[in-house]
């Protein structure tokens, strides 16, 4: 299913080559420079589940690349595509994803090979179940040493499953919902993590063009506002950061590629509306309000300002690099782009802004609801009142003021009502999602801007995040 052509390495080859690229330019002892590198341990499992009569084997698999922080944390994919390389290079990359956004978390990643296409509710139940009680027995999925979440193909569903299945499992184990995260709200889930992930890609855009400097390495100038944007995958994560920029920050989505095609229209597309369609029909083909190219992926090549790959790796390789148009790429999908495609980019002067950033904002939201699961209450439960308490007494004394002044002067209209709102859940989940994105990208800034051998936001968030695993190794006394 990865669409990267013969000649080129595969994804996992092109982690490693992203990988030897930053530590070249670091000093690193070669035996810890080896211990980062290696993936600690990949277990697979074969098991059987009785389905229609009769029994059916599945492939699963749970990495754990690095355990220099403990829990570890990672995504469970299911699709047919999913094979072991494939799960030791997204582990790798949640590593340093990890330790770039500051998430107290090793990296770990599982996948299983399977179309959840080909069953129906009742049987997923059964595989998920089965595959999570073989991982579980093995502690590999546990609170306090392995915590998956969502990936490809899987959903709050499949979590509340697997949630259960451990609870099942451990009875009195007071934080079994903590052995995973993206869970439904009333199964000990956390407001605003569907979204995060999308939610993350926005505010990494927005710190971005924060930045004059930066703006200008991309030739792009202004604000969001008017930006022309393509997408590439209008799932969870495409269509969270495509409706988002559209609807708060004025950005235009001129594309959308799906897997039956692409529709294009320079006007605008309105997000919403397709993801409905694609959600009754299953593609976008025959979507009214747009031109519509069965040869989806020729829009990648499109001109626009700003393109989201938010589906597959390898998308962008070396048979289509150099026709990109795009001045400024942000990766919300893993891998994306091949470290060919990353070289011929990188010479034509397009900015990256890398995977291991761009997406983030999933495991720091999971990170958020796993905290919020050991802690057994929800955020803001304690001080919102209070805070309202506080707010209203400087409300108090402003309409003291406003009822001696008279005309002279008086509170705009609004103003009480937004200053009283204590925060919810939501908006404090969005507040520490914000505050993580932006911190991560000046440390990747600082580093990309800082030193003349650091050509791009890859190499420098690459080098961040193996220094603090390094730092953690050797805090250890490894």
């Amino acid at each position: 299913m990865s669409m990267t052509p013969a000649n080129e390495p595969t994804f996992r080859e092109s982690v490693d080559l992203m990988f030897n690229r930053a530590v070249a330019l670091m000093d690193l002892p070669p035996g810890l420079e080896e211990k980062i590198r290696v993936c600690n341990s990949t277990y697979t499992v074969r098991f059987g589940v009785r389905l229609r009569g009769q029994i059916r084997t599945f492939t699963g698999y749970r990495s754990v690349h690095s355990e220099h922080m403990e829990p570890v944390k990672g995504g469970i994919r299911f699709a047919t595509s999913v094979n072991q390389d494939e799960v030791e290079a997204l582990a790798a990359l949640m590593t340093y994803k990890c330790a770039l956004v500051e998430a107290p978390f090793g990296g770990s990643k599982g996948g299983l090979c399977i179309d959840p296409r080909e069953y129906d509710e009742h049987e997923m139940e059964q595989i998920t179940r089965r595959f999570a009680y073989e991982l579980a027995k093995r502690d590999m999925i546990h609170p306090a040493q392995n915590v998956p979440a969502p990936d490809m193909g899987t959903g709050e569903r499949e979590m509340a499953w697997i949630a259960d299945q451990y609870a099942r499992m451990n009875t009195t184990d007071i934080n079994a919902r903590a052995c995973v995260t993206g869970k439904p709200l009333n199964a000990g889930g956390i407001s605003g993590r569907v979204e995060a992930t999308g939610r993350g890609v926005q505010y990494a855009l927005r710190e971005f063009f924060r930045s004059p400097d930066d703006k200008k390495a991309a030739n792009l100038a202004g604000s969001l506002d008017g930006k022309r944007v393509v997408v590439q995958g209008l799932g969870n994560v495409g269509y969270h950061a495509a409706k988002f920029l559209q609807s708060e920050d004025g950005c235009k989505i001129i594309g959308i590629i799906e897997h039956d095609g692409a529709l294009f229209n320079e006007v605008g597309l309105d997000v919403d509306a397709v993801r409905d369609w694609i959600v009754k029909h299953g593609g976008v083909t025959g979507f009214p309000d747009a031109a519509h190219t069965a040869e989806g992926a020729s829009v990648l090549e499109s001109d626009c300002d700003i393109l989201i790959p938010a589906a597959l790796e390898g998308v962008i390789n070396l048979t289509n690099a150099k026709n990109i148009q795009a001045p400024l790429i942000i990766e919300a999908a893993n891998g994306p782009i091949t470290a060919g495609a990353d070289d011929i980019l990188r010479g034509k002067g397009t900015v990256i802004i890398p995977d291991m950033y761009a997406n983030a904002g999933g495991v720091t939201v999971s990170y958020f609801e796993w905290v919020k699961n050991l802690s057994h209450i929800r955020f803001g439960r304690m001080q919102r009142r209070q805070e309202e308490a506080r707010h209203q007494l400087v409300i108090d004394e402003l309409q003291r003021l406003d009822d001696m002044l008279g005309d002279a002067w008086s509170m705009t209209p609004d103003f009480k009502e937004k200053y009283l709102r204590g925060a919810d859940e939501l908006e404090l989940v969005r507040s520490g999602l914000d505050d993580t994105m932006r911190i991560a990208y000046q440390s990747m800034r600082e580093m990309w801007h800082s030193r003349e051998d650091v050509q791009d936001l890859r190499t420098a968030a690459y080098i961040v995040s193996i220094s603090k695993v390094a730092a953690s190794y050797r805090a250890k006394g490894l």
